[in-house]
């Protein structure tokens, strides 16, 4: 008897081996090319609380306002294109109370803040190129690098104009969702200079001063998808005052919140966004290369079993018939 490889056993064989090699190819090589950031990006975050703020009109901080900051998010297509690897993305922050919303102009707003910020796509590292402004530093601003860790991180703080240590603390769910959570906090540091009215700082005999802008904040409070590095939560309580140049002591509070955070709508953004985004990096990373290996390897096993049980065929032992054949002469 002898033994031949039927058509099926080869088939299986030859998907399940294909199978085996795209589980580790869809994990190592896809995944990586998948987890970029995006240059087409157009998102709104909202922030809502309430606090003190410095009313022009009135040349006094008046409190128990309720502040609103929005913060906008657009990405430049064309320059992040020629760049080759970076996403640049367009920011501009105002800070509002109700007596400036809405306003048609943000330069209207109590406060406006343009700038941008330009990243790495992969690694969320920032790459210093691209007309970036102001120089950002760190390992996060704006979304945590992909795949975050239980570690303390670097998150850039642009009201400061340098970087803040968020710990890790844990998980905490938002909307359902669950989130690592990092806090942190600022002490009263020299952020930048001001021009402004010697009396706003108790200077009445000099018409104009260039002021000493100080930032603190009483506490920063994030919750990240692990996954996306995006942020789903998050809460600031920032503190802006003047002083008389050299002075030792405020002079002014300009604004001052113990707690201003994302708005539901905003929270709920967030996480439809991570949970979509999560979920694909999900199939590409998990679900598809461990369910290529089971599949590869029932397969190849299969297949390697009728390869070598094989279709048994009887061994022809018989001599040819040659009565009927006729003699020529």
């Amino acid at each position: 008897m002898r033994r031949t490889a039927s058509p099926l056993s080869l088939i299986l064989l030859g998907l399940g081996t294909f199978m085996l090699v795209l589980a580790p190819l869809l994990a190592w090589y896809v995944k990586p090319r998948a987890a970029v950031n995006p240059i087409d990006i157009d998102i709104t975050a909202v922030y809502r609380g309430t606090g003190s703020v410095f009313d022009t009109e009135q040349v006094e901080t008046v409190p128990d306002q309720r502040i609103t900051v929005t913060q906008k998010v657009r990405g430049d297509v064309e320059d992040s294109e020629r760049s080759g690897r970076a996403a640049v993305w367009d920011v501009t922050t105002t800070v509002d109370t109700d007596k400036t919303l809405p306003a048609a102009d943000p330069h209207d707003a109590l406060d406006f803040v343009p700038h941008r910020w330009v990243m790495d796509r992969r690694t969320t590292k920032p790459v210093h190129c691209c007309g970036e402004t102001p120089y950002i530093e760190g390992e996060a601003y704006l979304k945590f690098p992909f795949d975050v860790h239980k570690r303390s991180y670097q998150w850039w703080d642009n009201s400061l104009g340098s970087t803040v240590t968020l710990h890790y603390r844990g998980t905490r769910k938002v909307q359902g969702y669950t989130g690592y959570r990092f806090t942190g906090m600022v002490a009263p540091a020299k952020a930048r200079t001001r021009l402004v009215p010697g009396a706003v700082v108790g200077l009445p005999d000099r018409p104009q001063v260039l002021a000493e802008e100080w930032y603190a904040n009483h506490g920063l409070d994030l919750v990240v998808d692990q996954r996306t590095g995006r942020v789903l939560y998050a809460q600031t309580g920032p503190k802006r005052t003047l002083r008389a140049p050299g002075a030792k002591k405020d002079a002014v509070v300009l604004l001052d919140s113990s707690k201003i955070a994302f708005t539901t709508e905003t929270q709920k953004k967030a996480v439809q966004l991570a949970k979509r985004d999560s979920g694909q990096l999900r199939m590409v990373g998990e679900t598809l290369p461990i369910g290529a290996a089971v599949t590869g390897f029932v397969l190849a096993v299969m297949g390697g079993v009728l390869v070598v049980r094989g279709r048994q065929r009887p061994d022809s032992t018989e001599t040819p018939d040659t009565s009927q054949v006729p003699v020529m002469m």
